[in-house]
């Protein structure tokens, strides 16, 4: 419990959010980010002279970029510490967030500076926070399937660099990077250790080789 305490007085009781369709931030995985929107180039300010923290979170809909102020969002994100920061020639701010701890909203609070702000709640996962032990993965299952998602989607990578990672490098470096569905982005972020992680990712790959295998879906109205 001691150490629970202690994890959580480093964590902030409000934290600005970047709603962001379609992208996803994990404990441990580093997300570089491009800032041009007057609102969020006022967080960035902001967060760089209050602990550096941003809390990456999806609409529950999807939406094109810029997001709605008024866009309901999902319950659970992740906080991001920015760990590099430039400004380019044309007033753009590159910075690279780093996966904290995930959060759940408690309540949504007013705009401040024209970006959004959350009070979170850390508590569920506070062990994003600890150096456990490596979850088991089915490494050989996983990369199978990646290949074979990669190749469907016509989606080039370093094999050579994939090898070489850690389990873990290699899970957050899929469950990030891949274009999944807004839900599927979810449902990986949402899921207990990087084993669960793994196993969803396997999944995913394998439905989405089946699905183009398949035969063509009926038409939605």
């Amino acid at each position: 419990m001691k150490d629970d305490d202690a994890l959580a007085q480093r964590l902030p009781e409000v934290l600005p959010i970047f709603p962001l369709d379609g992208t996803m931030l994990l404990p441990r995985g580093h997300l570089p980010l491009q800032i041009f929107e007057p609102r969020y180039l006022n967080m960035v300010e902001d967060a760089l002279g209050r602990g550096r923290m941003i809390g990456m979170i999806q609409p529950r809909y999807p939406q094109r970029h810029p997001v709605d102020d008024g866009a309901e969002i999902f319950a659970t994100g992740c906080a991001g510490r920015i760990v590099s920061f430039a400004e380019s020639e044309d007033n753009r701010f590159l910075i690279t967030l780093r996966g904290v701890c995930r959060f759940r909203v408690v309540e949504e609070l007013g705009l401040l500076n024209g970006y959004r702000r959350v009070r979170p709640d850390f508590s569920p996962f506070l062990g994003d926070m600890t150096d456990a032990a490596a979850d088991a993965i089915d490494r050989d299952h996983l990369l199978r399937a990646a290949r074979g998602y990669f190749t469907t989607k016509d989606i080039s990578c370093d094999w050579n660099a994939v090898d070489n990672a850690s389990d873990e490098a290699l899970v957050l470096s899929f469950a990030m990077m891949c274009p999944f569905e807004t839900r599927e982005k979810q449902a990986l972020l949402e899921c207990g250790d990087s084993g669960q992680r793994a196993a969803l990712l396997i999944s995913l790959f394998e439905m989405a080789v089946h699905e183009t295998d398949g035969p063509a879906p009926e038409a939605w109205h």
